[in-house]
């Protein structure tokens, strides 16, 4: 059976490779992937939060996402996106749901932001982009500073990584947790 997965971001400023690596090692994979954004418009990527990258087509909206459709939801980074995404009030649902239903949810760099908004860093170990770290321990959260990190608390499973550097090792954390 083929396994799906979302990807959420907003419109502009996800860091490009934490969009594009992720979703092109999960479809190489075999994994049917859905680039779901805040208005289901373009997304505009960026290299390094400054400088404007690539266009990328969302397929859908996060208002639009039935979260029962996915097995593995992703949040990429990128300062701005991070920032916008996390105030989705759509794409906190999805992230509750997943938390929710014990499903796996991933986020690199700036990523975990979401899931203090959506209530769910509370409990978890994890890791994420250096400046995030005093955000999430004022969640509740643990904070490593590792490639990635796998926390199955709180009975659901959340898979991090710091930053584009650990791409490699975050896509093969993500398709070896639903395949």
């Amino acid at each position: 059976m083929t396994k799906h997965a979302l990807i959420m971001t907003s419109d502009f400023g996800v860091e490009e490779p934490e969009l594009l690596s992720p979703r092109d090692a999960l479809t190489r994979a075999g994994i049917d992937v859905t680039v779901a954004s805040t208005s289901g418009e373009t997304i505009q990527t960026v290299k390094g939060d400054k400088e404007p990258a690539s266009i990328v087509q969302a397929d859908t909206a996060t208002g639009a996402v039935n979260a029962d459709d996915y097995d593995l939801v992703v949040i990429p980074g990128g300062t701005v996106n991070a920032d916008h995404v996390r105030m989705d009030k759509d794409a906190q649902k999805i992230v509750q749901a997943f938390a929710a239903s014990h499903r796996p949810v991933g986020a690199i760099c700036h990523g975990p932001w979401l899931l203090i908004d959506a209530g769910v860093a509370e409990g978890k170990t994890l890791t994420s982009y250096a400046s995030v770290r005093t955000d999430l321990v004022n969640a509740g959260a643990s904070w490593v500073d590792e490639q990635v990190f796998r926390c199955p608390g709180n009975d659901w499973v959340l898979i991090t990584s710091r930053n584009p550097g650990d791409l490699e090792a975050f896509n093969d954390a993500l398709i070896k947790e639903i395949s």
